[in-house]
């Protein structure tokens, strides 16, 4: 064979094997949102609109877990959203196990468990919950990330074993290297529920704090970078800023930021591969309502911001909402896209966000693509509060979630049930989005759950559309003066307990017990499809029901469509033309992405509050897989064609 022909044969080989790569790399879903923009898209099309229709349960896997008296824990919600890469599926628990299933059969190849449960249970109020994991392979060994607590581990994908060379045999301390003036973290208030997220040789970790902490020198919200081989820490960067010579320092009055923590991103994150840029989610400062510690817009809280992933060195900016009040964190991974924006292609990071609003900037310089407007907003009279006078608003897209509460938001199913919801809110004040906290209560919309959840967006990259699940439901939040103790010590803070509005109605049976109803008018949950080439809205529909609404006796003769249902969770996007979602429900749906219309469901018999995820195995068979229920009851559910 002459050179000329070798060369050619081997560079046809070569080809085959990027091509084989590229076919296989669709199959697998190789990050918690499908890839590292955060797209959660699949390119598979195997189940289409034309045949979904037929998709049935193919296996089920229980996690098994149960609460431990002893160490007075419970596992929270299953989570997970499981990775699946060469037939083998990689998930966590609620208990922070790590679990390696066989795809196509959904049996147990191995189980790691890092007993976090022992140390007790995590302060953030949810019980144990944690969403999933990371991996990293250098084409001749794969490695599993899971942040459990304030641990990074590092196990061998084949066994579930501790790499016993990265960090302390296997393990790295996320809180050793983050004490302020002098004092080590709490390693007790520190968690974790994202997984982490690979980039090259490193491993990049965030954090949670539960919002009910509040005290000096709190834990702070650093997003930490390891070595994926070593576990050696190679950057860390701080939300808040540590040095008054940063530019975000004067936004603290009275350099607060000195001792202020939170600010972390508890999200889950996304990067630019090609570009190396990591994008975070960052939430609020301590605390989440009563900002009179930390006056001044308070950078770089609530913002996106933009790293450099190999230095972690901040590259741009954008702040969502100056000086936070209502636990507006940006509660979901920004997603990446390219789309063609007044006729020239331009990559793009899309923002969903707690108040509805999606914040849309170009990926590499952070130039917002439609013009963000500072809008005056509602002065706050709780002692000791300096609200911001303005807040950014998008002025494209158009909010996605219903803003601001008002009486005409009010149920009104019937008239007497809407009497009972005018005379549950008469205390409490009501206005438009960013009408701050009170002494009196404040009814805001949406709530801590969103707009937006931690489920985020999905991206369908040939339309350039974003689906994004929405919840509309509003919070009170009332400001009082706490007992201060060692983990509360503030002058104000919002009363945790009396955040959710009902309207209750006394049951004229006196067997029987009075029935509590939403104080707000449905629809409680909706999908929404947004044209990122335009900024237009393409559709909006009610997603989901509340079976315990909708068949409430009271309710019985009125006959009430599906009034959706609230949740975090959010959707995947197929090449199919099929967004599969929950929405926190107990229905998984396959919907058609072109109108928003049911074409599938699937009642899965209890609580699915997870995003779901799919893959094709080696033997052509693709699955669709959503994780349910909680505790004992907990399981993975994955369906196919038959």
């Amino acid at each position: 064979m002459t050179r000329a022909r070798r060369y050619v044969a081997v560079a046809s080989l070569a080809l085959a094997a990027s091509r084989a790569a590229h076919a296989q790399a669709g199959n697998d879903w190789p990050a918690y949102a499908g890839d590292l923009g955060a797209t959660k898209y699949s390119t598979l099309a195997d189940v289409n609109r034309t045949n979904v229709s037929t998709l049935a349960r193919a296996w089920e896997w229980a996690t098994g877990e149960t609460p431990n008296a002893a160490n007075r824990t419970r596992p929270g919600n299953f989570q997970a959203t499981p990775l699946m890469i060469g037939d083998t599926l990689y998930l966590s628990t609620s208990y922070n196990r790590v679990v390696a299933l066989d795809a196509n059969s959904g049996r147990e190849l191995w189980a790691y468990d890092p007993k976090a449960y022992v140390i007790g249970q995590p302060p953030n109020g949810t019980g144990f919950v944690h969403r999933g994991v990371a991996t990293w392979s250098d084409g001749t060994q794969r490695r599993i990330f899971m942040n459990s607590r304030w641990n990074l581990i590092a196990l061998d994908a084949a066994t579930g074993r501790p790499i016993r060379s990265f960090g302390d045999t296997g393990v790295v301390d996320l809180t050793r290297a983050l004490g302020r003036n002098g004092k080590a973290v709490n390693k007790l208030h520190y968690t974790q529920t994202s997984p982490p997220v690979v980039w090259s040789n490193l491993v990049i970790v965030g954090n949670g704090v539960a919002d009910k902490l509040v005290y000096p020198n709190d834990p702070p919200g650093d997003v930490q970078a390891f070595d994926v081989k070593t576990g050696r820490r190679v950057w860390s960067y701080s939300p808040v800023p540590l040095d008054k010579r940063d530019d975000g320092a004067s936004t603290w009055a009275n350099d607060s930021w000195r001792t202020m923590g939170h600010t972390n991103v508890w999200a889950p994150f996304s990067v630019d591969e090609r570009r190396g840029l990591v994008y975070l989610p960052v939430s609020t400062p301590s605390n989440d309502w009563y900002g009179g510690a930390r006056k001044g817009n308070d950078l770089y809280a609530e913002s996106i911001v933009c790293l450099d992933a190999k230095s972690g060195k901040r590259v741009w900016y954008f702040q969502t909402v100056h000086h936070g009040l209502w636990d507006y964190d940006i509660p979901a991974a920004p997603v990446l896209a390219t789309v063609r924006v007044d006729g020239r292609p331009r990559d793009i990071v899309a923002v969903p966000t707690k108040m509805g609003f999606l914040f849309v900037f170009d990926r590499q310089n952070g130039a917002p693509i439609w013009p963000i407007e500072e809008r005056s907003v509602p002065a706050s009279d709780v002692p000791g509060e300096a609200a911001a006078q303005s807040q950014p608003v998008p002025t494209r897209p158009k909010p996605f979630a219903k803003q601001g509460f008002g009486f005409n938001d009010l149920i009104d199913f019937t008239p007497d049930i809407r009497a009972r919801a005018l005379d549950a809110i008469k205390e409490y004040r009501v206005g438009p989005l960013f009408t701050p906290p009170s002494t009196d209560g404040t009814i805001v919309m949406p709530g801590a759950i969103g707009g937006a959840g931690w489920g985020g967006g999905a991206l369908d990259p040939a339309s350039g559309t974003i689906y994004i699940k929405t919840t509309n439901q509003p919070a009170l939040y009332r400001i009082v003066q706490p007992s201060r103790s060692d983990t509360l010590d503030a002058d104000y803070t919002v009363d945790l307990a009396g955040q959710s509005l009902r309207v209750t109605i006394p049951s004229t049976d006196s067997t029987q017990r009075a029935t509590s109803l939403p104080i707000n008018k449905p629809p409680y949950g909706t999908l929404v499809a947004i044209d990122l080439n335009t900024g237009d809205e393409r559709w909006t529909v009610t997603l989901g029901d509340t079976p315990g609404i909708r068949n409430n006796p009271l309710l019985k003769d009125l006959k009430l469509p599906p009034v959706g249902v609230a949740g975090a969770p959010g959707p995947i996007v197929t090449a199919g033309g099929l967004i599969f979602v929950t929405g926190g429900g107990s229905t998984l749906y396959a919907i058609d992405t072109r109108n928003g219309a049911v074409l599938w469901s699937s009642d899965l018999g209890q609580s699915a509050y997870a995003v779901p995820m799919t893959y094709r195995t080696k033997a052509g068979k693709q699955f669709v897989v959503i994780a349910t229920g909680a505790a004992n009851g907990a399981k993975l559910v994955a369906f196919a064609l038959p």
